[in-house]
């Protein structure tokens, strides 16, 4: 297709302009060949006619879509060409505020003039590791693709940044080395990275001065090689300069400055150290106050002062080496004040005594005469003689000035070297990148031998970016295998050949210097002779015979011839020089000259211009005679054209990176664009050359995936074929006729400049023709609605217009109707209102008078009444009293017969137990007695239930006839008050009778006189009515005012204390929060050190290669880990040390890091005194509840205690009897075993079998009434101790005697025993049976008082609602709540007493449950110990009644001390996280160490405890640091670390944590060791697994997000492609796999399925989800802030997408109310807000509120990068972000631009305690614990 068929109506062209250089206009018609003019229309509407080049016809160039204005790559534009560039630049500066712009393999970078806040490390964290097209442009970008190409391709690396003074080269310089610095680290502990940076300031201070052009405009060139090691980490760096402004040091323009130190060393004169200097203003100086500008705005000399010496004692620049550079700095500024008077045309002298020079002579340290006669004198030598001679004051100022520049030169030369020494390594250097920040292109008015140097310098330096930028393009055609013709590009060798050759310039200016009598003119004119006419690049002003013209590859330039020879020459007096060597009182001033006469070869003598410096660590090895004094006549020019060999050199062997630094205006105006000025530093640069390369080639480029996305609405469907190389061919045939418009790569496709455009015409012609298409359907649609809605709304009209008619005339005869029906109900109503009034007053006549009669009546029937009920309970009283005597009598009798009975059947009992006879009949009739006690029992049973069932029909009957007497009671008060209330109405009726008695009279009398004043005072009275009302009317108005605003004001007032107490609740939120942040960064900090520490130790082990015999040190971290985490320990070293040595044999102990230790150890004590004064608060509260105690106890009635301690008492000889019993019978068996004959004790003989079956059947026999017994006494105590408190003393003394019986017949068998305990139970019962009427009793009384009480709660509410009842409304609603709240908070301190009562007997029960569960088992165990084995195997087994239990256990692991380095080994460093998960129970680890901590303390063995948990900690923390990378190793240990620590709460056996266990569980609680330091230090080694892990998950989902989020089309088909330029596809990294969303989900399913198998706390895993979506949604976010091709509607949508998904996986986890969803929340507004609209203020009003969680940086940079994909989407106005900034000026939020993605939430760890019971885990064989046992 031929270029001349896009100049088509409204195509838009590029056309040259004096003012704006280039202006756009648009095609008014068709260009058809052969046109000599064009009609244009100008975008200000301004026709206009442009006339072609007769000669050329080159038609202007094309402008580009709208679309592809503000690219990331100027090589993505379709014409490349200068406006285009130009424009494109201005449209990224000025209206996106982006500064970078690639063009090509060259970042282009404008100075702002503005602090920009895209620089810091979070910036560097998202820029690192990412490819180089992915992301915006940045220098951080060009910085990391150099890093990454030297770790991959092992080769050096250059940045070369260029670009006029102040265009910001500098700075560009020193943010790529601070990116280096904070993204690979040093590999020493020296902070190399550190030093590095360091250098930028002390170079800045003495090489950088303010111009008119830029304040810290750099007067020097750098190139600064920063060393990597093998690991790529910073081991050190050199530096070399080129071309020192040393001309600065004695002239300065004006409105310029000479070297920022000088200024700093005046801002600090007062300082006590500068003293000495005498220095003062710097406009007393000659050397600092010719510019006039002094003071720089903004910037404080004194603070630059103290960071220009920091940076030197970082460096190594000692403080006495400091005040040496100090002195000869103040001693320049000296000498430049010494005056010379002439004493004739050719001499001159200096005043005696001149105080400038005796300063600087001083600081020097030579002599005042000597340096006076010879800055007036010269020395001049010939071949016999040598004269001195005197030289004019001209002669003697200009060497004054030499010898200035010199010194100024000689010390920066010897900084350099130090700070080159500061930053050398000794470590072998592996690879480096070379910073060069070196001048661009210069041109002036006047330009000299400077400027003639930098050109040159630029010129080499544009050669070798060309030859660069010219490979890279034949080495991607020939990559793309596509046929490629030499492209034409300009090369400046001529021009260099010009300068350098033999003959050139530089060549005849050495030649001009050797002359003796050679002159500038001379010069000239040898110039003109040689290359006039025969040199193209080479001319001769027309106006001047002093001057040449040079042709540069940027532009024409002129040099004044002036100065060139002198400046090449740079002579400096050598007596002078002499003066200041012999200098002996100042060391360093000797130092700086004592290579003056061996010359180092770049760095010696210098032009007074600039001054060149190579790699000052270079020294030559020796030197020949004589070579030192032709070195020593090397010229300027000569030197520097050597070192730019040799920067030539370094830069071709390695890879170049090129930063072309703009400056946007001369005025330092912020964001201001000029662009004459632009287009002349691009066109300088070497930017548009590039661009030329580019367009010469095939400048578009696109995959086949990219174009078929693209172009695909220009393909039919059968075109369409799987692959999709030929599809793309097929359709380009079919397009572009011209085959050699384009090239088939193996993976692009490769377009000449102009053929993307005319594609992307093609397709919006089609999309138009499309959305017309659309746009005709829609809107006959629409048009086709509003017709039949304006038909139906017609219809509508006409019948509710009808209807109104019919319901106005249908309402007329309504009201004709109800007209007549209100005339006859008028009628009706007056006649029946008469009536009713006659009939009223008689009826209330009828009920006054009957009211009377019954009053009278029931006032004597209630009398009757009262009277009978008197009568009755007299009578009834008498009775009773009679009846009661009668009683008492017959029971005391009964009582004394009964005793008299007894005693006698007593006295029988005792005669018979003393006869043989009657004892064996006894037993002969026991099984008959048995039987009958038997019989007795159940019949006692059978009464014992027939009393229950009365009890229970008598408490029934009782329940009942308490409801009647309540309802009677209630009925009766009922009545009472009606009686009082009618009572009191008659007697105020009454009165009011009397009073109206009274006034009627009065008023009789009375009426006639008020009728005669009545028509008197009419009219005043109604007057004085209205004005009251009107009065009370605004009463009213006001008092209804003031009540709103009453309310209006308690309103605001509970508004704004509500508003108050949730702010205070989340600052306090907030804050605690951010406590916990604190403490967890500190831990993760600590842990950091801990683990830097361990890796110096392992080195230091591994160093030393042969220990010393016989030392063995422990672990250091072992140590430092005791140090932590034990606490009042008791163990020496001594003691420890066996262990220790036995547990690591082989290593050794590194020095400890003794701060570090000092700090933990300051620590312990701190915390062990706050130990002590909680224990000593504790032991307080402890006596004071055992003083209230014992108090309580001596209140309390004497007889419980005495009845206990004689329970006690009795319980102890029962047991004391059994022993002794037991002992008996083991003699007796023991004696007949050893005393009897062999016959006798044989084992078959009859006589030993006979009586050891009686012995074994007594003993049986004996065991059986002994547990019945025990089973009886058990339940007679458990009923005394219920019945007791209410028991009198009869029943009381009585049990005790029965009780003393007992233990008087236990001697005498079990029957007596258990006759006498069934008599007891049925006293007992009769004694409850009687407590239950007492009870019953004092139930009824306290109903009693209860209806008491009732009736004067009643009477008291009368009374204050009678005082409520004459209280205004408002006063009576506070007086009503102001009553309920008094009652109620009555109320609940009475609850709180009784339930702080009740927890107090809960826990003294408690505290004895535990006292009789200790003593019982001490005494099984004592029972148990009196048995042997032997008879344990001899005895036989028979059955028996009564069922026993099996072992019990009780939860605790038994193991060895030796065992438990094998026990940490098994459980901890060789277990199998993936094994235990799937087989066994989760957390079983825990478990078993907890059982073992148990079984430690069940022993009150600390040592053991301590030891095992050290042990446990370091053993988690030694496979955290071995698989730290695993994440279900991290997972694992963090759920089993805070189960042990979830299990260490809940057994710890405080009340906080017990509430929630079993019965089963309490018992199995710690009983000896308080390990609750421990818990906080396994809660500290939680959190630094919870960090460990959140990192490991970080880590493996990183590369996987923005791929993912980002990149990845989940909904295929919405996003478009857009043209991609040169660093799009970028070869820094190979294709690793593209992620998508499906790999992020199902790596969010891997992380969760595998902490549920861990059985990790359900919160926990939700702050793992909350923390891992912050990770995600940070980055995701961070890279949509840096990344304009992201920034569009569709991807918005995309993003929205992809967040739902995530949202879905959290409702199918079950993990909504994680928080997880909230921190995707600024993810989310930042979608929406690619897809709202944003064109009107409402539109921008509604962005303000919707996106709450975005900063306002984060959303202006939003709407900056927001670029349409396609030509329907429109760009975001200027004015709309600026009405967006205006509207959140007020916002308070932070001005950082990224998220924190390195942020970790604080992490808690909610008590969760677990409902396995110990007792029941089983120890699986796999684990390899068998030398561990159950207990």
């Amino acid at each position: 297709m031929a270029a001349t068929e896009l100049y088509t109506k409204y195509a838009r062209v590029w056309i040259p302009d004096p003012e704006e250089v280039w202006k756009s206009a648009e095609l008014l018609k068709d260009y058809k060949e052969g046109d000599k003019v064009i009609q244009l229309r100008l975008e200000e509407g301004k026709d206009l006619e442009y006339c072609l080049d007769p000669k050329t016809k080159e038609l202007p160039p094309l402008r580009n879509p709208d679309i592809l204005v503000g690219e990331n790559d100027l090589t993505a534009l379709s014409y490349l060409h200068e406006p285009a560039v130009l424009h494109n630049l201005k449209v990224r500066f000025i209206d996106s505020k982006l500064i970078y712009t690639y063009c090509g393999i060259v970042l282009v970078a404008i100075n702002p003039y503005e602090q920009l806040p895209i620089y810091g490390e979070d910036i560097i964290n998202a820029y690192s590791g990412q490819n180089m097209g992915d992301m915006d442009p940045h220098i951080f970008a060009v910085a990391e693709e150099a890093y990454k190409q030297m770790a991959r391709d092992e080769r050096n690396q250059s940045i070369i940044v260029s670009g006029e003074s102040g265009a910001g080269k500098t700075v560009s310089a020193k943010y790529a080395m601070r990116y280096f610095a904070t993204v690979s680290g040093s590999a020493s502990e020296a902070n190399v990275e550190e030093k590095v940076l360091a250098s930028n300031p002390i170079m800045e201070s003495i090489g950088n001065a303010k111009t008119t052009r830029n304040d810290n405009s750099s007067r020097f060139g750098k190139y600064i090689e920063i060393g990597f090691d093998k690991r790529y980490r910073i081991i050190g760096a050199n530096m070399r300069t080129y071309l020192l402004e040393k001309s600065r040091v004695v002239f300065q323009a004006e409105e310029e400055r000479n070297y920022h130190i000088f200024y700093q060393l005046c801002a600090s004169a007062a300082l006590p150290e500068f003293k000495t200097l005498r220095l003062g203003n710097a406009n007393y100086f000659h050397y600092t106050k010719q510019g006039g500008s002094p003071v720089i705005d903004g910037i404080d000399d004194a603070k630059e002062m103290e960071h220009t010496r920091q940076a030197c004692t970082l460096l190594g620049i000692n403080d006495s080496y400091q005040m040496g550079i100090f002195r000869i700095l103040a001693g320049l500024l000296h000498l430049g004040n010494v005056g010379f008077t002439s004493r004739d045309a050719d001499s001159c002298t200096i005043p005696p005594k001149h105080e400038p020079l005796t300063i600087f002579c001083d600081l020097m340290g030579v002599e005042y005469q000597e340096m006076s006669h010879w800055l007036c004198h010269r020395k001049l030598a010939t071949a016999s003689e040598t004269y001195i001679k005197p030289i004019s004051k001209l002669q003697a100022i200009n060497a004054r000035d030499a010898l200035a520049k010199h010194i100024y030169a000689k010390l920066f030369n010897w900084i350099v070297d130090h700070v080159n020494k500061a930053l050398h390594s000794t470590v072998k250097q592996h690879s480096f990148i070379g910073v060069l920040d070196i001048y661009g292109f210069e041109t002036f008015e006047i330009n000299s031998f400077e400027q003639f140097c930098i050109n040159y310098a630029n010129e080499k330096l544009q050669q070798q970016f060309n030859m660069h930028v010219f490979k890279l393009e034949q080495e991607e055609y020939m990559k793309e295998q596509i046929p490629w013709t030499l492209i034409d590009f300009y090369d400046n060798q001529p021009c260099i050949n010009l300068i350098e050759a033999k003959l050139g310039i530089l060549d005849l200016l050495d030649e001009e210097c050797k002359m003796p009598k050679g002159s500038d003119d001379s010069w000239a004119q040898k110039l003109y002779n040689t290359h006039l006419n025969k040199c193209a690049l080479f001319e001769k002003p027309r106006m001047s015979n002093k001057a040449f013209i040079i042709q540069h590859f940027a532009d024409k330039v002129e040099y004044q011839c002036e100065g060139f020879l002198e400046k090449n020459k740079d002579t400096v007096y050598e007596e002078q020089i002499k003066v200041l060597k012999s200098s002996k009182k100042f060391k360093m001033l000797s130092e700086l000259f004592q290579d003056e006469e061996k010359a180092l070869s770049p760095t010696s003598a210098t032009p007074s211009g600039r001054t060149l410096l190579s790699r000052t660590a270079v020294k030559p090895a020796k030197a020949r005679p004589g070579q030192a004094s032709k070195e020593h006549k090397k010229t300027v020019g000569h030197q520097f054209r050597n070192s730019l060999h040799l920067l030539m050199e370094t830069l071709n062997a390695t890879t170049p990176h090129y930063v072309r630094c703009i400056k946007p205006n001369d005025f330092k105006f912020p964001f201001t664009f000029d662009e004459k000025r632009a287009v002349q530093q691009l066109r300088a640069c070497g930017v548009l050359e590039t661009i030329r390369i580019s367009a010469a080639g095939f400048p578009s480029r696109w995959t086949y995936q990219e174009f078929f996305s693209r172009y695909r609405v220009l393909m039919k469907q059968k075109d369409v074929l799987s692959d999709r190389k030929q599809t793309c061919k097929n359709l380009l045939e079919k397009l572009i006729l011209d085959k050699d418009k384009y090239q088939f790569g193996k993976t692009k496709i490769f377009f000449r400049a102009g053929q993307v455009a005319y594609l992307e015409k093609i397709r919006a012609d089609k999309l138009r023709v499309a959305c017309i298409r659309i746009q005709k359907t829609i809107r006959g649609w629409l048009m086709r609605k509003k017709y039949l809605r304006m038909r139906k709304a017609a219809i509508t009209i006409q019948r509710y217009v009808r209807g109104y008619q019919a319901r106005c005339y249908a309402k007329f005869l309504r009201r004709t109707r109800a007209a007549i029906i209100l005339q006859k109900f008028q009628r009706m109503y007056v006649v029946r209102k008469r009536y009713r009034l006659m009939r009223a007053t008689t009826i209330v006549l009828q009920s006054l008078l009957r009211g009377y009669i019954a009053r009278n009546k029931y006032q004597r029937m209630l009398r009757e009444h009262k009277a009978i009920i008197i009568q009755k309970h007299m009578r009834g009283w008498l009775a009773r009293v009679h009846y009661r005597r009668s009683l008492k009598a017959i029971v005391y009798l009964q009582c004394c017969c009964r005793r008299m009975m007894a005693k006698r059947e007593l006295k029988k009992l005792k005669i018979e137990a003393r006869s043989v006879e009657r004892y064996k009949k006894l037993n002969i009739g026991m099984e008959n007695k048995i039987m009958q006690l038997q019989r007795k029992v159940d019949e006692q049973h059978k009464d014992y239930k027939s009393l229950l069932e009365k009890l229970t029909s008598l408490e029934t009957t009782y329940n009942t006839e308490t409801e009647k007497l309540r309802s009677d009671v209630e009925r009766f008060r009922m009545s009472e008050e009606e009686a009082k209330n009618a009572t009191n109405r008659v007697h105020v009726l009454q009165e009011e009778i009397a009073k109206l008695r009274k006034e009627l009279h009065q008023t009789q009398s009375e009426k006639k006189t008020i009728e005669e004043w009545a028509d008197k005072y009419k009219q005043e009275t109604e007057q004085l009515l209205s004005e009251l009302k009107e009065q009370n009317s605004l009463l009213k108005k006001e008092k209804e005012e003031l009540n709103c605003r009453i309310q209006d004001q308690a309103k605001e007032m509970t508004e704004t204390m509500e508003k108050k107490l949730v702010e205070e609740t989340k600052q306090l939120e907030l804050d605690l929060n951010d406590e916990r942040l604190r403490y967890q960064n500190l831990l993760n900090e600590f842990s950091r050190l801990e683990e830097r520490y361990d890796d110096l130790r392992d080195e230091v082990n591994l160093m030393v290669s042969i220990p010393k015999p016989g030392h063995k040190r422990t672990d250091s971290t072992h140590s430092s880990n005791e140090s932590e985490y034990t606490f009042s320990s008791e163990i020496t070293e001594t003691e420890d040390l066996p262990l220790r040595m036995e547990q690591e044999p082989s290593e050794k102990k590194a020095p400890l890091d003794m701060s570090l230790f000092l700090k933990l150890q300051k620590r312990v004590t701190e915390l062990e005194q706050e130990k002590q004064s909680l224990q000593d608060e504790l032991d307080r509260k402890e006596e004071q509840a055992l003083r209230t105690k014992t108090r309580e106890e001596e209140e309390r009635p004497p007889m419980r205690g005495a009845e206990l301690e004689y329970e006690s008492l009795k319980r102890q000889e029962l047991e004391s009897e059994n022993k002794k019993l037991k002992n008996e019978l083991n003699e007796l068996q023991k004696a007949l075993l050893e005393k009897s004959s062999p016959e006798v004790t044989a084992p078959g003989a009859p006589a030993y079998r006979v009586l050891l079956d009686q012995l074994t059947s007594v003993s049986e026999e004996l065991e059986v009434r002994k547990e019945e017994v025990l089973i009886l006494r058990s339940q007679l105590v458990s009923q005394k101790e219920a019945i007791q408190p209410k028991e009198d003393k009869n029943t009381m003394t009585d049990s005790t005697i029965l009780l003393e019986d007992v233990q008087k017949m236990k001697d005498k068998g079990e029957i007596a025993q258990a006759y006498i305990g069934l008599k007891e139970t049925n006293r007992l019962l009769e004694s409850q049976l009687q407590s239950q009427k007492k009870s019953h009793d004092n139930e009824l009384e306290a109903l009693r008082g209860e209806i008491q009480s009732l009736k004067e709660e009643n009477n008291r509410q009368q009374q204050l609602l009678a005082q409520n009842l004459q209280l205004p409304p408002e006063a009576r609603i506070e007086a009503s709540l102001q009553h309920e709240i008094t009652r109620l908070t009555n109320e609940n301190l009475d609850l709180m007493e009784q339930l702080e009562k009740q927890d107090k007997t809960v826990r003294k029960l408690k505290k004895q449950l535990k006292v009789f569960a200790k003593k019982i088992g001490e005494l099984e165990v004592g029972q148990m110990e009196n048995i042997s084995p032997g008879q344990i195997i001899d005895e036989p087994i028979r059955p028996v009644n009564i069922p026993r239990k099996e072992k019990d256990f009780q939860g605790m692991l038994e193991y060895k001390k030796d065992d438990e380095p094998k026990l940490v080994k098994n459980l901890i460093l060789d277990l199998k996280p993936r094994g235990v998960a799937v087989n066994l129970i989760p957390g079983l680890p825990a478990y078993i160490l907890f059982m073992c901590v148990r079984h430690a303390d069940y022993l009150n063995d600390d040592q053991k405890v301590r030891s095992l948990l050290t042990s446990t900690i370091n053993g988690i923390k030694k496979v955290l640091k071995k698989r730290g990378d695993d994440v279900e190793t991290v997972s694992f240990w963090l759920s089993n670390t805070c189960r042990f620590l979830h299990c260490l709460k809940q057994y710890s056996g405080e009340e906080g944590f017990m509430k929630h266990n079993t019965p089963r569980q309490n018992e199995h609680c710690l009983t000896n060791f308080d390990l609750a330091e421990y818990r906080q230090v396994l809660s500290d080694l939680a959190i630094q697994i919870y960090q460990q892990l959140v990192r490991v998950l970080e880590n493996i989902l990183q590369p996987m997000i923005v791929s993912g989020m980002l990149e990845h089309e989940t909904i295929q088909g919405v996003s478009g492609v857009k043209p991609p330029g040169l660093r799009k596809r970028t070869s820094s990294i190979a294709d690793e796999g593209t992620y998508t969303l499906d790999s992020i989900i199902r790596q969010l399913n891997t992380f969760h399925s595998v902490m549920c198998q861990h059985g990790m706390d359900p919160e926990l895993i939700k702050q793992v989800v909350k923390q891992t979506f912050y990770i995600t949604g940070a980055v995701t976010l961070n890279n949509l802030l840096l990344r304009k091709d992201m920034c569009s509607w569709s991807k918005g949508m995309q993003i929205r997408y992809n967040v739902s998904q995530l949202e879905e996986w959290l409702r199918d986890k079950n993990l909504m109310n994680s928080g997880a969803k909230e921190t995707l929340e600024p993810l989310i507004q930042a979608a929406q807000l690619l897809q709202v609209k944003k064109k009107t203020d409402e539109d921008a009003e509604a962005i303000c509120s919707m996106c709450n969680a975005l900063t306002t940086a984060q959303i202006v940079k939003v709407l900056n990068l927001y670029t349409p994909v396609n030509e329907f989407e429109e760009r975001v106005s200027i004015s709309f972000i600026r009405t967006i900034q205006m509207r959140l000026r007020d916002r308070k939020d932070s001005p950082q631009l990224l998220m924190d993605a390195k942020h970790i939430f604080p992490v808690t760890f909610p008590f969760n305690p677990s409902s396995l019971a110990l007792e029941t885990i089983q120890i699986p064989t796999s684990l390899g614990l068998a030398f561990i046992s159950r207990v």
